[in-house]
């Protein structure tokens, strides 16, 4: 059994990176805090009495639902609000600054003077931009893979496929990322 303790460490230590998954599928700031908020509230209230250990794949699972449910709600509401959807602005994703957070992470390094500093945020807003253009699931594997750091089983359940499933989708998406970043100069 999870303490309450237990589990706010836990909410802790994966808010930043289910944000930052969410942005990627919505490509909407504040969709991806409802989406991330709603998980989180669902973990605490259906699942807080499950072991720690069990915590990270009910959390993965329940954030992909969520998603998912997202993306059900907006083709609802595009299919009966169509011309509604003309208000909506899109500029606020560009209050979204890939290099602040990773900045938090105590792994990036700094760089050397201002040239290298604007030169590190091109290339992650070039990164940023070619996740965007995964189709979605291999963008959702690739973040859980390699983001999110679960192997191959814990993100085969995650996503409600096989393990081999995982791996396809895994590997398209590092060659068409590196594609799509050989083309713009950038090599890892």
């Amino acid at each position: 059994m999870a303490t309450e303790q237990e589990l706010s460490d836990f909410l802790k230590s994966v808010e930043k990176r289910a944000f930052k998954r969410s942005v990627y599928h919505v490509r909407n700031v504040e969709s991806a805090f409802d989406i991330v908020q709603d998980s989180m509230m669902k973990l605490a209230e259906h699942y807080g009495h499950k072991p720690a250990a069990e915590l990270p794949m009910l959390f993965q699972r329940i954030l992909s639902n969520c998603t998912l449910d997202w993306f059900r709600r907006q083709k609802t509401k595009n299919a009966l609000f169509s011309n509604m959807s003309d208000f909506e602005s899109s500029d606020q994703e560009g209050e979204f600054d890939l290099l602040e957070v990773l900045s938090t992470q105590s792994n990036l390094e700094k760089p050397a003077g201002p040239e290298s500093a604007a030169q590190q945020a091109q290339t992650l807003l070039q990164i940023e931009a070619a996740i965007q253009e995964l189709p979605t699931r291999q963008r959702e594997a690739f973040l859980m893979r390699y983001w999110e750091e679960l192997d191959v089983a814990e993100t085969a359940a995650a996503m409600s496929c096989s393990e081999g499933s995982v791996k396809t989708h895994c590997s398209r998406a590092v060659q068409a990322l590196s594609k799509i970043l050989r083309g713009k100069g950038i090599t890892l």
